[in-house]
């Protein structure tokens, strides 16, 4: 991929994964943990992860990342890490995470949104690469409340996320293409041109 070039031969990217108790963070992260997957749509990539299961007190989550001849590290925190609260980071990345099922989840969105400004901006005009995250893909029905993609979008557009993104951990539906979406706009952050996304959020 001729649009992450890393600045150095093996990069440090951290990235910090946000979200509402239940939303589906930690089945998300156990999931990623599985294990060498082969990238959906680059047969030449590949995602090396340790298979241990996943315990708070091993946080952060380290990931190897690769893309064709270029390679860094991803340090994955969750905000149920014990040894470090998130305010204290200093992320590169922020995902937010919600269960797509649980419309209450939605209405804690733009709090967090909020939060990663107060803590992680503070510099006039600073931006740091925000991708928001639909999870339990596998759980939406049809019927009263249902949250369709279009809905989340729009609020990603207003949240002035970078990204949107949606999968299941539970049935892998769209997993590994939310994980190279990921791990690429966290590869960006290596690069001169930087992870933000122009001109809007970016859907997958």
């Amino acid at each position: 991929m001729s649009e992450i070039e890393a600045t150095e031969p093996e990069a440090t990217v951290t990235l910090l994964l946000l979200g509402d108790a239940g939303c589906g963070k930690s089945t998300f992260l156990s999931r990623l943990k599985n294990g060498r997957r082969p990238s959906p749509s680059q047969p030449g990539t590949t995602v090396e992860s340790a298979p241990e299961p996943l315990r708070d007190s091993d946080q952060p989550f380290i990931y190897d990342i690769r893309f064709s001849k270029k390679k860094f590290t991803l340090e994955l925190y969750d905000t149920a890490s014990p040894n470090q609260h998130w305010t204290s980071l200093h992320p590169d990345v922020v995902v937010i995470a919600f269960d797509i099922s649980n419309r209450g989840t939605l209405d804690g969105l733009k709090a967090w949104r909020n939060d990663i400004t107060r803590y992680f901006q503070h510099g006039h005009g600073e931006r740091i690469p925000v991708m928001l995250l639909g999870l339990k893909r596998d759980l939406r029905t049809e019927g009263e409340g249902i949250i369709y993609p279009q809905e989340t979008y729009r609020i990603a557009q207003e949240l002035r996320c970078d990204r949107y993104a949606e999968c299941s951990a539970v049935t892998g539906e769209l997993l590994a293409e939310t994980f190279e979406d990921l791990a690429r706009m966290a590869g960006m952050t290596t690069t001169s041109k930087g992870g933000q996304t122009a001109g809007g959020c970016l859907i997958l």
